[in-house]
């Protein structure tokens, strides 16, 4: 089986254009990224989304970069916000346009209305899904549910909303980092559980108390290797992509020095 091509989130350049994210990218041996939700929402700024993401997908091939996973608007209220569905198509049809396969959304914790329950919080936002469900048609594009504290922390939560709706255009995210700071801690469970339905990556790690993102094998609490094993056991053959603001806090120069880090912390996790 072919190892899962190493990516690093664009917002780790966020001072940066989107060009000139991937650019960087390459200088330092990252051939693949996610598109962050913050370069996405440039993106949008420049137009008609299905042309400006024409043009950044031209311009990606010329670089030879990979980017099959983007993550979609980050502050989105799914189910609170009158025209986020709307806005979502938006950036659904730049992603398609860049050649972006895996979007990664945040579905709707509800959090103006504190004494619904998690089931009728899940099918505010089953509701939603399904109209985006349909809006995609006939397009191979999975949005990939992420895992986050509320209405999201465990995979069968996750799977829960997966099932209500269908598996055509919804998929799994799985932020290690998330799932470090949660009750169930268990990682492997998480992916094995998770099995086909997993498409996208957030690796991070954390001392767990709060969201660090810190790339692995520093402080954090993380066990790698464990993932990296059970990534391999389900076939999971889409990007690492790694998601470490907490890291960026650097001088270019020495955002660079921590790629090489990274790319060596890679080499030997596939190498088990």
């Amino acid at each position: 089986m072919t190892n899962p091509e190493l990516s690093v989130w664009t917002s780790y350049y966020i001072d940066l254009s989107p060009e000139d994210a991937v650019l960087e990218l390459k200088k330092h041996g990252i051939n693949a990224a996610e598109l962050s939700d913050e370069h996405g929402e440039m993106l949008l700024k420049r137009g008609d989304p299905k042309t400006v993401g024409a043009e950044y997908k031209a311009f990606l091939e010329k670089e030879n970069f990979t980017m099959t996973q983007g993550h979609l608007w980050l502050k989105i209220r799914l189910c609170t916000d009158e025209d986020a569905y709307e806005k979502l198509c938006g950036w659904l049809d730049l992603y398609h346009a860049i050649g972006i396969r895996h979007g990664v959304l945040h579905v709707d914790r509800c959090g103006n209305e504190p004494d619904l329950t998690w089931e009728e919080k899940a099918a505010k936002n089953i509701a939603i899904l399904k109209k985006v469900d349909e809006y995609l048609g006939e397009r191979e594009f999975k949005v990939c549910l992420e895992n986050i504290g509320g209405i999201a922390a465990t995979i069968e939560q996750i799977n829960y909303m997966i099932d209500a709706v269908g598996d055509r255009h919804l998929g799994i995210c799985l932020d290690t980092g998330h799932l470090n700071l949660a009750e169930d801690k268990d990682q492997v469970r998480f992916i094995r559980t998770a099995g086909g339905r997993l498409h996208a990556l957030h690796i991070a790690d954390n001392e767990g108390e709060k969201d660090q993102h810190m790339m692995p094998y520093g402080r954090g609490q993380v066990k790698f290797d464990r993932i990296v094993a059970a990534l391999k056991e389900i076939g999971y053959c889409d990007l690492f992509n790694l998601e470490i603001p907490g890291e960026r806090i650097a001088p270019l120069p020495v955002r660079g020095y921590k790629l090489e880090y990274i790319k060596k912390c890679y080499d030997y996790l596939m190498s088990l």
